[in-house]
């Protein structure tokens, strides 16, 4: 019986970027490019290890935080003008020293494609491992029209010119006019009935190691063609494509995962919740004398019962000075650091003193100064109301808004049948002013100040 072929996912991410700061690090539904590849690689079954060859910390830090493995990349490989494959080549020689391992094939996964799913990263592997491809890459249908400036080349692809000289088409067109790349200006054919194209992807190629080695490129003998999504199709380059990756996430990422991309206890080791917007409607009730007062709900007190019933830890994590987040804790019989200018900081220290993976923190927040712990986070969680850049960064979405549940439909997600047991009187309670039917607990945050502080 022949031993299983070593398949290696080498995933380059440099320091150093052009178009988009510190891209390979920028967050994509609270996970950072270079942790969504790496994750989907080691999720793929017909690859045995993943690397991320890097000259930047922050980012060896990101993909060991994700499981992967880190080479890291000499100064040469790491300019604006290195390739790709100088930069896999380096991996390859660095991981089979290290391992001991002869390499069958090779993958280079880019992180600039963040809707990069494993079936993507199988199918390329098989392609080169099963099928006998000497390499192979994603592609995805594309039925535009390209154009490209300036005449055509001379002769039979040449743009016709005024008098009938030889040309693409019927109609004259001006010299240093445009012209038809994939297709004749003069014949609009159905898309029916055109050739398909198809577009390179960008997001994952797969090599047999030798070949590689020869060739010193992606692309030799063999090339076998995998068929991707092409509603997946982004390679991010400029800012508005990030914009773009981060307002696809919520539904691309469901649409991957299931209904809603929803965390499991599997999933969670520790929930960090903010306070105001998130465990409060973010209003504030004030007095006469200045003293101000905010509502909480029950039912989100009976969730943090059953979160700390199941093992899972429970942190609140806020902004704001105000006593009345450390009374709530208390009654939540749940540790709090409040009156934090970093809470990023504040949550990676924590994170580290618990010994708890930042990726198995699950973070719930609601506006703009929760999105650094989102980058942080494995499961960044955005209620229902929350500020729309915030959602769009979430990974998952509550349907109930803060101060209204929300944090109880979290608890549903990881812990949904200790939800129904135990819950007996004192546990997350209310207190001595409940109103209306949600059962919300106001209580006093004595105050000099007139206006909240940001949570």
């Amino acid at each position: 019986m022949s031993p299983t072929p070593v398949v290696l996912a080498v995933i380059p991410a440099r320091g150093g970027s052009k178009g988009v700061a510190a891209k390979n690090l920028a967050p994509v539904a609270g996970v950072p490019l270079v942790a969504r590849a790496a994750r989907e690689c080691l999720a793929a079954r017909n690859v045995t290890d993943v690397v991320v060859t890097t000259d930047d910390p922050a980012i060896a830090e990101a993909a060991r935080s994700a499981g992967a493995e880190v080479v890291e990349r000499p100064a040469d490989l790491a300019g604006d003008l290195a390739s790709s494959e100088a930069a896999v080549l380096h991996a390859m020689d660095v991981y089979e020293e290290r391992h001991g391992l002869p390499l069958h094939t090779v993958l280079l996964v880019q992180c600039t494609s963040p809707f990069l799913v494993r079936e993507d990263v199988e199918a390329v592997t098989a392609a080169v491992v099963d099928d006998g491809a000497d390499s192979a890459l994603t592609v995805a249908p594309f039925h535009g029209f390209l154009w490209r400036d300036g005449a055509a080349p001379g002769g039979e692809g040449a743009a016709r010119l005024p008098g009938g000289a030889p040309g693409n088409g019927a109609g004259p067109v001006e010299v240093g006019g445009a012209h038809g790349v994939n297709h004749d200006h003069a014949v609009r054919l159905r898309r029916q009935d055109r050739p398909e194209d198809l577009l390179e992807t960008g997001a994952a190629y797969a090599m047999d190691a030798i070949g590689f080695r020869e060739a010193g490129h992606r692309f030799f003998g063999r090339i076998a063609l995998v068929r991707t999504d092409p509603a997946r199709v982004l390679e991010i380059d400029e800012p508005h494509d990030l914009d773009r990756a981060r307002a696809l996430a919520p539904l691309l990422d469901a649409r991957r995962d299931g209904p809603g991309n929803l965390p499991t206890r599997e999933d969670v080791d520790a929930v960090v919740l903010d306070f105001d917007g998130t465990q409060t409607d973010d209003r504030v009730w004030i007095d006469a004398d200045g003293r101000e007062t905010v509502a909480v709900h029950r039912g989100d007190g009976l969730g943090v019962a059953a979160l700390r019933r199941a093992g899972v830890e429970v942190l609140i994590l806020s902004t704001e000075t105000n006593p009345v987040v450390a009374a709530r804790a208390a009654k939540l019989r749940v540790p709090v650091l409040h009156g934090i200018d970093r809470k990023d900081l504040a949550l990676k220290q924590w994170c580290e003193e618990r010994g708890i993976a930042p990726e198995r923190v699950l973070y719930a927040g609601n506006d703009a100064n929760d999105l650094p712990c989102f980058a942080l986070a494995g499961w960044p969680v955005a209620v229902a109301d929350a500020h729309d850049a915030v959602r769009a960064a979430a990974r998952a979405v509550t349907t109930r808004p803060g101060g209204a549940g929300a944090v109880r439909e979290i608890a549903g997600w990881l812990v949904g049948a200790e939800l129904g047991v135990g819950l007996g009187a004192g546990v997350g309670g209310g207190g001595p002013r409940a109103f209306d039917g949600a059962h919300p607990q106001r209580t006093p945050r004595p105050s000099a100040t007139p206006t909240p502080a940001a949570s």
